[in-house]
Formats: structure tokens, C-alpha cells, sequence
């Protein structure tokens, strides 16, 4: 993932100089140490008054001001809702998680047993049948009201039984959330399909080669997706107390295709076709669908390896395409660009189906931009926010009555370095080079975080 390394003042201690820090405890990492609400805030431009709901994201958020990785700090959602026109409030709440609150909880106990009711619920958080669940791939879900309190774990009425990835897929065909769970020890990994109601019809294991750090994955029309790659758990690290998991050069680096189920309520064994690819690692897959060819197209922000010597990201992401062919068993791989990107994204619309347009985050040379890849055409084009700006992953919400792929709007928080301070912008997607359609000045700056979601009125 891109990393900024920005020279601002002391936030959480003041008592160690801010350069000494680790980079996600200083800069616009730093925590935010308040809960504020505002309302009635100040637009510049015009907010399409079709947006009428909350746009919400997650991030790590430490209440101690202290945490020994980025990704280990506890869950703050930023929100902002809109109606009519109008930035209605802002707010920002910790997840109120049991490890907020009882720090002292483990979620491993000392007889082995797992509580997947601790975790921090900090990467990302989603609206499905009519609920609002905050993510962390390590435990169960988090339920949250529309003003942002916490409900409490949800663990699908006592079906679920294994972790939550933070990436789950909703089809956009037939409104089931599909999902999976990871794990330090067998089953190490487990895939759960949720129906549009919200009911848990599917869960299984999934035979992987070992406790693989699988942040996340892909659906189509008619398969999942797996990636079974070579960041592993390793104990001697675990035991520290820091970031569990490291790059091994032994661990084959692979991706599985299962047919998805089309049974109202199937709990079994399935099998996974798996290919052989070059050794790498992906957070975020942009999106997979079946091309006319009967092959299955995934594009990924793909690093060529991460976390070998520590846990810092010392190599970028770039734009690659594996093509899956299901029928002679082969895969290709290639680069569809060379620049730095993360936290991509498509229409939620398209999840699982071919896309042209697709849109991410980068960072090179002097720029911090917000891309829009025509995967059809090959071309892309930026907004471009400069060094002084840098935008947060992009949501991409339909206009209303829309007509055409990218006839929409993409949403995202913007940082100010000169300021110290936070703006909500709204781009038009069909002319990413424009000015915004709209920014909304935000009473606190919204420390660089992970992922977010459009939750519209009518989704909870």
C-alpha cells in the first residue's frame, strides 16, 4: 500500500519526537483522540441531491494513541450523511468492540479456544439486509445503527462459527453476501454464503496448503475465487506480540476456482480447481468476471512479494490480470500498468461481471490521484490532487437513471497536508479530470484509514 511519510506535528505522545514513530502513529496515520458530531455542513459546488443516505468508512484508530502495527488499531467509522442536497452531519465513533473495552481480553485462550467476538472491527464496513456490520478478518462482524453506535457482534443468529473476511461480495445478480473466514489453525479457511434475506445457508471448509493470510477475494456469475498465497502465519512471530504473518519463499503461490452453489441451503465439501502462478501477494482483487471465451478474467493490485524482511511495505501494487482457463487449465499473467496503486474498486453493480471501468487509488513521481482505468481500451485517466492532497480509496455510487457504466459519482475522503484537515469530495466518474462536483469541509481531519461503503436510505 502506498505510504506517505509526511513531517507534521506530535498527535497521541508527546513524549516521543514525531519522526522517531512508526509511520501509522504519525502524519495523517495518527489518530484522531475525540468523537465529534457536526451538522449542516458547509458545501462547495452542488451535491447531487440523488444521494440520500451515509457514505461510511473504517479505519484503524487506536484509543491509546499507541499500536504496534497499522493494521492492529482499534475500528473508527467516519460518516457523513446526505440528503436533498445537503451535507446533514458528520460523525466519527469507535467501534465499540470488547477489545476497546476490555483491553485485556484475548481472543485466543489459554486452552486453544477461539472468541471471535474480541477484535477491532477496523477495515471496513458494509450494509446488508438491512444491517450495518463494521469487519475485521480475524473475528465475527459488528453491528452498528445508521448514527453509528454499536449494536454489538453478529454472528448470524449462532451459524456463524468461523471469522469474517472484511471483503465480502454481495452478488449483484441475486443479492447473497458471499464471504470467507481464515484461521491460525485448521479448518484455515471456511466459505459462507449468506442469502439476500440474511440467512446463513452455506458454510464449508476449504482445503488450503497452510494458515495463509487471505485478506480477500473474488466471485463471477458461477465461481469463487480463492488466492492461496505465501504470506503465512509464523508462531516465533506471533509470540512477540507483533504482526503474525511473513513472506515464505516454500509456500506455493496458487488461486482456486469453485463453483458456486445454487442450492437454497448446501453445507458440504466442494471442489476447488487450483492454478499454479508466480509467486506474489494481493490485498484487493479490482474485480473477476467469465469472458465470452468461457475463461474467468481477475484483475488485482498484485505486489511481487511483501512483509520478507518486516512488516512495512517496502514494494508497491500494481494493476495485473490473471486469465483463468477453466477448460485446458492454464493461466496467464500480465501487467495492465506499471504505476502504484491500492484500494481498487468497481460499480457494485459489476461485482462479479465484466466490467470497462475500473478505479483506484495511486501514488508516483509527484502525484497522488485517483485512476480510472478503461480496461477495454487500455487507457486511464487521473485527478490528479497533487502532493499537498491525498484522497482516500473512491466509491463509486450510479447517478440516478444512469445510462452508461461510469455514469455515476465516486466518493472519498481528501486529506490536507498545508491545513491538517479533511474535506468529502464528489467526483463525476465519467470526467475524473474535471473539478468535483462537490466538497464538503469536514470539523476534523480523518486519518489516512481503509475501506468504505455508500449505504444508501433504503440499505439500512
Amino acid at each position: 500500500m502506498p505510504v506517505y511519510d509526511w513531517a507534521v506535528t506530535d498527535t497521541a505522545d508527546n513524549r516521543t519526537p514525531d519522526k522517531e514513530k512508526p509511520f501509522h502513529l504519525r502524519g495523517n496515520y495518527a489518530p484522531v483522540m475525540e468523537e465529534v458530531t457536526a451538522f449542516d455542513l458547509q458545501v462547495t459546488g452542488a451535491l447531487p441531491p440523488e444521494l440520500s443516505g451515509r457514505y461510511l468508512r473504517n479505519g484503524a484508530n487506536p484509543q491509546s494513541g499507541k499500536s504496534p502495527h497499522w493494521f492492529a488499531g482499534d475500528g473508527m467509522i467516519h460518516g457523513i450523511e446526505l440528503r436533498e442536497g445537503k451535507a446533514l452531519w458528520y460523525r466519527n465513533r469507535w467501534v465499540q468492540t470488547r477489545s476497546l473495552n476490555e483491553p485485556s481480553t484475548r481472543m485466543i485462550g489459554d486452552d486453544g479456544s477461539i472468541d471471535r467476538t474480541i477484535g477491532v472491527s477496523n477495515t471496513h464496513i458494509i450494509g446488508h439486509a438491512g444491517k450495518i456490520l463494521a469487519l475485521v478478518e480475524s473475528s465475527f462482524p459488528c453491528e452498528l445503527t445508521p448514527s453509528l453506535e454499536t449494536v454489538g457482534p453478529y454472528d448470524y443468529n449462532g451459524k456463524l462459527e468461523s471469522a469474517m473476511t472484511a471483503h465480502p461480495k454481495v452478488c449483484p445478480v441475486t443479492g447473497e453476501l458471499h464471504f470467507f473466514g481464515y484461521g491460525f489453525f485448521e479448518p484455515y479457511l471456511t466459505y459462507n454464503r449468506v442469502s439476500a434475506a440474511g440467512e446463513l445457508v452455506q458454510s464449508e471448509p476449504i482445503a488450503v496448503n497452510g494458515p495463509t493470510m487471505m485478506h480477500d477475494f473474488s466471485i463471477t456469475e458461477n465461481y469463487v475465487i480463492f488466492m492461496d498465497l505465501p504470506v503465512v502465519f509464523d508462531l516465533d512471530k506471533a509470540m512477540t506480540g507483533g504482526m503474525p504473518y511473513a513472506w515464505d519463499d516454500d509456500y506455493p503461490s496458487r488461486v482456486g476456482v469453485m463453483p458456486r452453489s445454487t442450492d437454497e441451503a448446501t453445507f458440504g465439501s466442494t471442489d476447488v480447481t487450483w492454478f499454479d502462478v508466480d509467486p506474489c501477494y494481493v490485498f484487493h482483487p479490482m474485480n473477476s468476471f467469465e469472458d465470452n471465451a468461457g475463461r474467468i478474467v481477475m484483475d488485482t493490485a498484485r505486489y511481487p512479494e511483501l512483509w520478507r524482511q518486516d512488516t512495512n511495505f517496502q514494494n508497491d501494487a500494481a494493476l495485473h490480470r490473471w486469465t483463468l482457463d477453466l477448460t485446458v487449465g492454464t493461466v496467464k499473467e500480465s501487467a495492465l500498468d506499471d504505476r502504484s496503486i491500492e484500494f481498487p474498486r468497481v460499480a457494485e453493480s459489476l461485482v462479479g461481471l465484466e466490467n470497462r471501468f475500473g478505479y483506484a487509488v495511486a501514488s508516483f513521481d509527484e502525484e497522488n490521484s485517483l485512476v480510472k482505468y478503461d480496461l477495454e481500451t487500455g487507457e486511464s485517466v487521473a485527478r490528479d490532487f497533487g502532493r499537498s492532497q491525498i484522497p482516500g480509496e473512491a466509491v463509486f455510487v450510479p447517478k440516478e437513471n444512469s445510462s452508461a457504466e461510469d455514469d455515476g459519482w465516486l466518493l472519498a475522503y481528501v486529506y490536507d497536508k498545508p491545513t491538517d484537515s479533511s474535506s468529502f469530495v464528489v467526483l463525476d466518474a465519467a470526467h475524473m479530470a474535471a473539478e468535483p462536483q462537490a466538497v464538503v469541509q469536514l470539523p476534523q481531519r480523518i486519518p489516512f484509514g481503509f475501506h468504505g461503503s455508500w449505504i444508501a436510505d433504503e440499505q439500512g
